[in-house]
C-alpha cells in the first residue's frame, strides 16, 4: 500500500454558514513519534462545529484562518511511527479540528481500537455526542433510582444520555415533538410533548417526581427544573453542556487523555449495545455543506454522518422529509 502524501480537507476562510465551506487537496505530513497516520472512513458532525464557524462561538475569535472542521473520527492506519497501532488497525478518534479529511496524521494518544460489531458510522460519529453523554451522567451520577427528564432527547446527545441511562437503572423521561414518540418509545424513553402543561405531563409520567434534568433544548429548561423540584446541584443546562463540549475540543496533554478515555468508555457501552446510535443522514465528504445545512434544520435524529467512500454518489429522498412534507 502506497503511503498517502497528500488528503482532501474540508476547509473555510471566513465565519459564515455552511456555504463557506470548500473541499481542497493539501500535504499530507508523515507520522512522527507517537503519531499514526489514518485513512477515514467516516466523520461525525455537530452542532458546535457550525457555533464555531458561524462566529457565534467566541472562544474560538483568535483561531487563525484557514480552519478545519470536526473533531470525530474512525478510520484505519495506513502509516504508523507507533508499535501499538501499527498498519492495518482499526481506530476512533478526536481532534480539536480538521477531522473531515481523507487522511489524518493525528497523536495515537487520541486513537482507541474501534470494536469489531461497532459500525464504521457509529464510531465515526460518536467521540463529541458521546463523551458529552457519558460525562453529564458521570457529573450527575445518574443511576439506579434516579427519574431523569431529558430535553432534545431525540438529538445525538440526548439519546445517548437516555439509553445509558437507563442502562444504569434510571428511569427516563424525554421532552420532545410527537414526531419522535415512537423513536424514543423504541429506545425504553417515556416520551412527553414541549409546550404548555409540560410539567403537569411530566408528573404525570414521572409518578415518583424527578430527580435530575439535562436540558439540551436551552429554553425555559432551568424554571421548569425549578416548578418539578429538581435540586440546582442535579439540573444541567445547554450552557452548561457547551462548556463540556469546548473541553473536549481542548489539546492539552489532561484534555486529550480525558476524552480519549472517555471514548474507550462510550465504545465498550456501543459494543454491548447499551445504546444505539441512529444515523439519520449520511453524506460523502465533498457534500459537507449540504450534510451541516441538514443538521442546521434540526429535524434530524440521532447523528448526521460524513463518509469517503461512499456506495453511491446518489442523492437520496430520506424518509423523515417525507413525513416532515406530510406534516
Amino acid at each position: 500500500m502506497k503511503k498517502p502524501s497528500e488528503t482532501d480537507v474540508i476547509e473555510y476562510d471566513r465565519a459564515g454558514d455552511s456555504e463557506v465551506l470548500e473541499l481542497r487537496r493539501r500535504p499530507l505530513p508523515p507520522p512522527g513519534a507517537g503519531e499514526v497516520t489514518v485513512e477515514v472512513i467516516a466523520a461525525g458532525i455537530s452542532h458546535i462545529d457550525g457555533f464555531i464557524r458561524s462566529g457565534r462561538e467566541t472562544s474560538w475569535a483568535d483561531e487563525p484562518f484557514p480552519r478545519g472542521t470536526g473533531s470525530c473520527f474512525a478510520g484505519i492506519v495506513v502509516d504508523s511511527a507507533e508499535s501499538a497501532l501499527p498498519r492495518g488497525t482499526e481506530v476512533v478518534g478526536h481532534l480539536r479540528s480538521g477531522a473531515h479529511a481523507t487522511y489524518l496524521t493525528v497523536p495515537a494518544a487520541a486513537l482507541v481500537k474501534k470494536p469489531r460489531r461497532v459500525t464504521w458510522e457509529t464510531a465515526g460519529g460518536l467521540y463529541l455526542a458521546g463523551v458529552t453523554a457519558l460525562d453529564t451522567l458521570d457529573d450527575l451520577r445518574i443511576g439506579a433510582g434516579d427519574t431523569v427528564v431529558i430535553s432534545a432527547a431525540a438529538g445525538g446527545v440526548g439519546s445517548i444520555e437516555a439509553q445509558i441511562a437507563r442502562h444504569r437503572g434510571a428511569t427516563v423521561i424525554g421532552t420532545c415533538g410527537e414526531r419522535n414518540f415512537d423513536y424514543l418509545r423504541q429506545i425504553g424513553i417515556i416520551p412527553v410533548k414541549y409546550g404548555p402543561g409540560i410539567a403537569d405531563r411530566i408528573r404525570e409520567a414521572a409518578r415518583g417526581g424527578v430527580t435530575a434534568f439535562i436540558d439540551n433544548f436551552g429554553q425555559d429548561g432551568l424554571e421548569l427544573a425549578e416548578e418539578l423540584g429538581v435540586p440546582a446541584s442535579r439540573y444541567r443546562s445547554s450552557a452548561d453542556r457547551r462548556d463540556t463540549e469546548l473541553r473536549l475540543l481542548q489539546d492539552d496533554a489532561e484534555s486529550v487523555e480525558h476524552g480519549t478515555r472517555q471514548l474507550e468508555a462510550v465504545l465498550a457501552l456501543a459494543e454491548t449495545q447499551a445504546f444505539t446510535l441512529l444515523i439519520s443522514g449520511l453524506y460523502p465528504l465533498a457534500e459537507t455543506a449540504r450534510a451541516y445545512a441538514d443538521l442546521d434544520r434540526l429535524h434530524s435524529r440521532g447523528k448526521v454522518v460524513l463518509v469517503t467512500h461512499p456506495v453511491s454518489a446518489s442523492r437520496h429522498l430520506k424518509a423523515r422529509d417525507v413525513a416532515d412534507a406530510r406534516a
